[in-house]
């Protein structure tokens, strides 16, 4: 089994509200299709940020930090409509490719506790595999027990998936080739990352600020991930060229290894 996750940055232009990159979409999905027809055996759960969708929402709203009042339940309705609009336009590009994908969205079937997700229904994701469709997941609002409501990435959806369904194998495709030894000169990609090298890494830009779009958020939960289940394979690596979203499918290691221990 595989979990692949098509990032924010990847699918949308971040620098724009609600702009999907279509072309891209299109590509990947076509890789996605013709990965399955190569692989009938291939067990695959997909996840996609929200990109400028959710994310411009969000930060308008708030909704991360919380909800108790009439305009914060407003917006945090407003938030899971943006998500929900690019949601809609990967399921449908991935329909036009001869897929049959099913959504699963953590809106109406997870619970959080202070930001951390602490259930989400999974019996109807393991039947859709056991059906041979493709369940998608992607990054989403939730109602919090403390919060009131919170945003859950796809990355803490795939963390408590990992558990329970026991993949093989999380592809994490972005617009990064992998992660860069120094965020501030870009210039080399670390092939491997582990609890050992991990401080070694820069992933502040010049002026001290996270240019990375959350990369270092993205490999403290990977790593974590690892930690608890130690045969798995993590990789980060980028899906602007070409052919690599299926060849990271077909068994190929792009990018950066996130692997526990070392």
């Amino acid at each position: 089994m595989i979990f692949l996750k098509l990032g924010g940055s990847l699918i949308t232009d971040k620098k724009q509200t609600e702009t999907a990159q279509y072309s891209i979409i299109e590509r990947l999905a076509f890789e996605i299709a013709r990965a399955c027809q190569a692989n009938s055996d291939l067990q695959l759960v997909l996840g996609h940020g929200s990109g400028s969708f959710g994310h411009y929402a969000a930060a308008k709203h708030g909704t991360h930090m919380g909800a108790s009042t009439r305009d914060d339940w407003l917006g945090f309705s407003n938030v899971w409509s943006a998500a929900d609009r690019l949601n809609r336009l990967i399921l449908d590009q991935l329909r036009a490719v001869g897929l049959s994908p099913v959504r699963f969205s953590p809106s109406s079937s997870a619970i959080a506790s202070d930001g951390k997700l602490m259930h989400m229904s999974v019996e109807p994701i393991v039947r859709c595999l056991e059906a041979g469709l493709l369940p998608v997941v992607y990054g989403d609002v939730a109602f919090d027990r403390q919060r009131g409501s919170t945003i859950l990435s796809t990355e803490q959806i795939f963390s408590y998936l990992a558990e329970q369904l026991k993949p093989q194998r999380l592809l994490f495709a972005g617009i990064e080739p992998g992660v860069y030894a120094d965020y501030s000169v870009q210039s080399e990609i670390v092939p491997i990352i582990s609890e050992c090298n991990l401080q070694e890494i820069n992933f502040s830009g010049p002026t001290g600020t996270d240019v990375t779009g959350g990369m270092a958020e993205k490999v403290r939960l990977t790593l974590e991930i690892s930690r608890r289940l130690s045969s798995l394979e993590v990789r980060i690596f980028s899906g602007l060229e070409t052919g690599t979203v299926e060849n990271a499918l077909a068994g190929g290691s792009p990018g950066t290894l996130i692997l526990f221990g070392g």
